[in-house]
């Protein structure tokens, strides 16, 4: 039997754009578009009305934008996925939308099979970015409380997950990954799985942070 799909509302005030991303979400996974607005006020009502697993929000919608639909939200108690999807890949916009309550921030030039994937991962309650935007959220969070050092974990890997894990930390997606070491996607894939599982961790943002901060910590000893 079949799973039951996951559903997504897409809130765009490009209607070209609502319905490509629409037709690329249905054809590539196990994915239904509950409903497709531009309007903030539809966008509500549909919230309310099909529950969906994920919402996925255009940061620059007018005409107050996508910040003040997301805060709208959260503040109206739905506690569901939301995913911020914009052309913008500047510091302050993720940092905006992830202290909004974004649990994924996305861009449009994304490969379709990496939107696809961030929808699946956000629903398992991962947070989300675009790949090329990993060491911006890396930089972010180091400016808070970063994750203490645990060199032992590093020592659980293998040489190519090590590989894998600094690529991980320049923000590549697995595609890229696997045509830069010869690779097939579905190995690099596996590969970071077990990379997650060996370090205790839930996704590739938090593999990159904790590679970014085991090389700062080694320049750091080197130094002292």
């Amino acid at each position: 039997m079949n799973a039951t799909p996951l559903s997504v509302l897409l809130i765009d005030d490009h209607t070209l754009f609502r319905k490509g991303l629409a037709e690329l979400l249905e054809q590539r996974g196990a994915i239904r578009v509950a409903g497709m607005t531009g309007s903030h006020e539809e966008a509500m009502r549909l919230l309310h009305e099909e529950q969906p697993d994920v919402v996925i929000v255009d940061l620059n919608m007018p005409p107050l934008g996508g910040l003040s639909l997301l805060r709208r939200i959260r503040a109206e108690g739905w506690h569901g996925p939301v995913l911020i999807l914009t052309v913008s890949d500047a510091e302050e916009d993720l940092a905006n939308a992830m202290r909004g309550g974004a649990q994924g921030y996305l861009l449009k030039d994304m490969e379709p099979d990496d939107v696809v994937d961030a929808v699946q991962r956000a629903v398992r309650g991962e947070t989300v970015v675009a790949p090329s935007m990993t060491l911006k959220l890396v930089h972010l969070l180091q400016g808070g409380s970063p994750a203490d050092a645990k060199e032992s974990a590093l020592k659980q890997l293998t040489a190519r997950e090590r590989e894998i894990l600094n690529h991980l930390a320049q923000g590549l997606s697995n595609k890229a990954i696997a045509r830069m070491l010869d690779i097939s996607h579905d190995t690099v894939k596996l590969h970071v799985r077990h990379i997650l599982a060996k370090l205790n961790l839930t996704s590739r943002v938090e593999a990159a942070v904790f590679a970014v901060e085991q090389k700062n910590a080694a320049i750091v000893r080197r130094a002292e």
